[in-house]
C-alpha cells in the first residue's frame, strides 16, 4: 500500500508542476497541434487524410511524451529534489515507473489531438480502436523511456531538447510515418526496423487504414520487447549514473 501511497504522489506532483512549462507546451502540444491542422487543412481528400492520420498520431506521441519527461527529469536533477527520490524508502523501479507514467499519459492525450480534429473530416467508423489504443500506448512507452535514456545523460532542459531532436526528427523520417519503409535507401532500412516507432506506427495504420507491413503479432512482441529492454537500460544508466 505505501509503494502505491508514494506512486501516486510522486506522478500527482509532476502533473501538477510539470505539465504546463515552456518546453512541454511548445514543443509538447504546440508544435505536433500546428502541425496536424496544417496537414489536415492542406489535404483536399479523405484518402489523403487516412493516411496522415498514423503519422500524425505517431509523431504527437513522441514529441508528447519526449518534452514531457526531458522537463521533469532535467528540472528535478538540477534543483536536487530528484536526489531526495532516490533517498526515499521506495524501490528505484517504483520510482522509474511513477516518473515514466506521467509523460505516457501526456503522450497518449497527445495521440487523439489529430483524431479529434480529423473526425471533423473524415468517417472513423471503421476504426479499431483496440488495437489503436494499444498501439498509441505502446509508442508513448517506448518514446518515454528512450527519453528518460536521454534525460538522464544531461543537466538542463535546452539540452535534453536538443539531444532528443537528434532523435527525433530522424525517427519521423526513417519509421514508415509518412512514407513506407521499402522506399529508404537499403541501408537505411536495417535501422528502421531497429526503432520501436516503426512498429508502433504499423500498429496505427493496420487500426485506422485496415492494413500494414507486419502482423499485429509481430509489432506487438517486438514493442513489448523494446520496452522491456528499455527500462532495465535506463534503470541500469541511472544506478550508474546518479546512484554509483
Amino acid at each position: 500500500m505505501k509503494t502505491w501511497i508514494a506512486f501516486w504522489n510522486i506522478l500527482k506532483k509532476d502533473m501538477r508542476n510539470y505539465y504546463l512549462k515552456p518546453p512541454n507546451i511548445s514543443w509538447g502540444i504546440i508544435f505536433p497541434l500546428a502541425w496536424t491542422l496544417m496537414q489536415l487543412i492542406r489535404a483536399p481528400q479523405s484518402f489523403e487524410i487516412n493516411q496522415l492520420l498514423p503519422g500524425l498520431m505517431a509523431m504527437s506521441i513522441l514529441f508528447g511524451s519526449t518534452s514531457m519527461l526531458a522537463v521533469t527529469i532535467t528540472f528535478e536533477r538540477r534543483g536536487r529534489s530528484f536526489d531526495r527520490l532516490l533517498l526515499a524508502p521506495i524501490s528505484l523501479t517504483t520510482m522509474v515507473l511513477a516518473k515514466t507514467c506521467g509523460a505516457i499519459l501526456f503522450g497518449v492525450f497527445n495521440a487523439f489531438i489529430p483524431v479529434l480534429f480529423a473526425a471533423f473530416f473524415i468517417d472513423l467508423a471503421g476504426t479499431n480502436w483496440l488495437l489503436l489504443s494499444f498501439g498509441v500506448l505502446m509508442i508513448a512507452v517506448t518514446s518515454t523511456l528512450l527519453s528518460l535514456v536521454i534525460a538522464v545523460s544531461v543537466r538542463e532542459v535546452f539540452e535534453a531538447q536538443t539531444f532528443s531532436n537528434f532523435f527525433r526528427f530522424p525517427m519521423l523520417f526513417l519509421c514508415g510515418l509518412f512514407f513506407p519503409v521499402s522506399k529508404l535507401p537499403l541501408f537505411l532500412r536495417p535501422l528502421a526496423y531497429c526503432l520501436p516507432l516503426t512498429y508502433g506506427a504499423d500498429l496505427l495504420k493496420r487500426a485506422l487504414m485496415g492494413g500494414g507491413m507486419m502482423s499485429i503479432g509481430l509489432n506487438s512482441v517486438v514493442l513489448l520487447a523494446m520496452a522491456g529492454l528499455l527500462f532495465v537500460f535506463a534503470e541500469r544508466c541511472i544506478r550508474r549514473k546518479w546512484i554509483l
